[in-house]
């Protein structure tokens, strides 16, 4: 009896924690009152996020435009100017490749994911649709150390 609980303890202590876009926002906001300009960070990769989230399959110029400048802003490796996302994620005590994999990860499951809806079941790629993930399903993906 004791074996199998000390063997469910082990592998739950390798699972990721889940959290809730508005629960990691919070937590980052909160660690960060002190400080205007981490505030300000904060709010930038939140809005960054947002944008390339939310305008993935947009069809107007406009929010093509801020989807393709939030992904490329992600993708940047440019730490020259003080909001670059390198700065923002070292000033927030996040890391960049992490969170850079997670939104790349998650770009593809939802091309995939509307790939397989609109071939396989012969539906109009107008009719189909991608569910919204917030950051926190972006932060639960595991670290991949091969790469």
């Amino acid at each position: 009896m004791k074996v199998s609980s000390v063997a469910d303890a082990g592998v739950s202590l390798f699972q990721p924690d889940s959290l809730l876009p508005a629960q990691f926002f919070t937590a980052l906001k909160q660690r960060s009152q002190a400080c205007g300009e981490r505030r300000l960070m904060a709010a930038i990769l939140e809005d960054a996020i947002d944008c390339f989230q939310k305008h993935l399959w947009a069809k107007d110029n406009r929010s093509r435009t801020l989807r393709q400048e939030a992904e490329n802003w992600f993708l940047s490796d440019d730490d020259s100017w003080p909001f670059s996302f390198s700065n923002v994620c070292q000033a927030l005590d996040l890391e960049p490749d992490f969170l850079r994999r997670g939104l790349i990860s998650w770009k593809e499951r939802q091309l995939a994911r509307r790939t397989n809806i609109v071939s396989g079941a012969g539906v109009s790629p107008m009719l189909a649709t991608s569910r919204s993930v917030g950051a926190a399903e972006i932060l639960r993906l595991p670290i991949n150390t091969d790469s």
